[in-house]
């Protein structure tokens, strides 16, 4: 799959596709069959299948301080959607320069002058442009007027029930892993490098692996009983807190510290796949560290039996 970072890198051999827009955070299966539904197209006018996307997302852009966790920080997001067969994605960094952006300039600099755009995807509820006046109808006049096919998707159903990120960050916040894997159409996890800590597991008898989220809000917030990737042939069991360390400091940062049963090899700057199998509890802050010592022995104890070792 080809990225293609900014409007300033798009070429002649980038012109003609077919394409949607959106943030698609979590590449959940609504995500995935609005690319199956493109990959049909691309084949049907025999031209590339194109995602636009964002980085970072508008929400985050103008309204940092109530921007929604993020399902998966952008690495994640562009490896799913390679893995669903899309042919390119054109990375946009929404800045200043972009949210300025008139909906006519947006259509006639990226849509036409860019891409040569054939066939757009995109949702009823799409908006673009300053001060978002662009809609799926200035959409449609404009294909209209310059040759290009616009349809809008409808929402992706599960058992009655609209697919969203929204949602998916909802049954996260709630525990509910599995229906959220139903959603995603994979189990859910955060990938990450394994970072120094400040070793204060080790003095109660539990070290971890502190894995960095690279985001500012977690859609995952307790204890969980985990499987991690890459560090061996098969998953490795553990038990893992993601939070603020309540106990030790209070951070306003957000940390993924995973304690990883029977294994104490050296894995600093490894990067690593944590999948979240259950939670077990919420955070919560503790009176001393012999009182949290003492709850991880129990948390670890669960999680063991969830796993059966």
């Amino acid at each position: 799959m080809q990225v293609i970072r900014g409007l300033h890198n798009l070429r002649a051999e980038h012109r003609g596709c077919v394409a949607t827009i959106g943030n698609f955070d979590g590449v959940h299966l609504g995500h995935q069959a609005v690319f199956a539904h493109l990959q049909e197209q691309a084949a049907r006018f025999g031209l590339p299948a194109t995602v636009i996307t964002f980085e970072p997302q508008p929400q985050e852009f103008f309204t940092p301080e109530r921007a929604p966790a993020r399902l998966t920080r952008l690495r994640e997001k562009l490896r799913a959607i390679r893995d669903t067969g899309i042919d390119r994605v054109v990375l946009l960094e929404f800045n200043r320069r972009l949210a300025a952006m008139s909906a006519e300039r947006f259509v006639q600099r990226l849509l036409l002058e860019g891409l040569e755009i054939r066939y757009l995807f995109v949702g009823d509820d799409f908006r673009f442009g300053c001060n978002r006046v662009g809609d799926i109808r200035m959409l449609r006049e404009a294909g209209t007027r310059y040759g290009f096919e616009v349809e809008n998707m409808a929402s992706y159903v599960v058992a009655d029930e609209r697919v969203s990120s929204t949602r998916i960050r909802e049954l996260l916040a709630e525990g509910e892993l599995q229906q959220a894997q139903h959603y995603l159409g994979r189990p859910y996890r955060i990938c990450g490098r394994v970072a120094h800590g400040d070793a204060r597991g080790r003095t109660i008898g539990f070290p971890t692996a502190n894995i960095d989220l690279h985001r500012k809000v977690s859609p995952l917030n307790g204890v969980y009983a985990v499987s991690v990737f890459g560090l061996a042939s098969e998953a490795l069991p553990g038990v893992a807190n993601i939070g603020t360390r309540p106990t030790v400091s209070g951070d306003s940062r957000y940390l993924l510290e995973v304690h990883l049963f029977d294994f104490a090899h050296e894995i600093y700057g490894r990067h690593v796949e944590v999948e979240f199998r259950l939670k077990l509890r919420d955070e919560k802050r503790f009176d001393s560290f012999e009182q949290l010592r003492h709850q991880i022995e129990i948390d670890s104890g669960n999680a063991r039996s969830f796993f059966n070792i």
